[in-house]
Order: C-alpha cells, then sequence, then structure tokens
C-alpha cells in the first residue's frame, strides 16, 4: 500500500516559511519531499507503511513546534 500525505505549514511570511524550510529539510531527505509556496512550507510525505507515515508526521509537527517556539524568543 502506498500512502501519500500533504502536510501545509502557514507562516506569518516567506522569509519564516524559508527558515523552517532550512530547518526541517536535512533531516528529511528520504521520507518528504518539501517545498515553499509564498508564505506557506509544504511536506509531502510518500510511505508504504502507515507506521512510518505516522511517525513522521508527529516528528515534523514536533520539530515544527519548536521551530514557532523559537520564532516567538526572536521577536
Amino acid at each position: 500500500m502506498n500512502i501519500e500525505t500533504e502536510l501545509i505549514f502557514v507562516y506569518e511570511n516567506n522569509n519564516y516559511a524559508t527558515i523552517a524550510y532550512n530547518s526541517l529539510n536535512p533531516d528529511n531527505e528520504d521520507y518528504v519531499y518539501s517545498y515553499i509556496n509564498n508564505n506557506k512550507l509544504i511536506c509531502n510525505i510518500k510511505s508504504s507503511k502507515l507506521s512510518t507515515t505516522l511517525a513522521t508526521i508527529e516528528d515534523l509537527i514536533h520539530c515544527e513546534g519548536i521551530i514557532e517556539k523559537t520564532f516567538k524568543i526572536k521577536k
């Protein structure tokens, strides 16, 4: 079974989306195809296992939460 999932993170501006992309991308080269569209970071996940897909989603959301906290500290 092939599972495809798309997560879209919306940021205040393109600069924040780029920072998030650069922060998340190195960890996800084999699991996630990511790109920026205006102020959005779009992550496409493809896997043959549901457990891998769910773990990847959980990891992305957790890491993105840390990025959000960093943005708040920076302001």
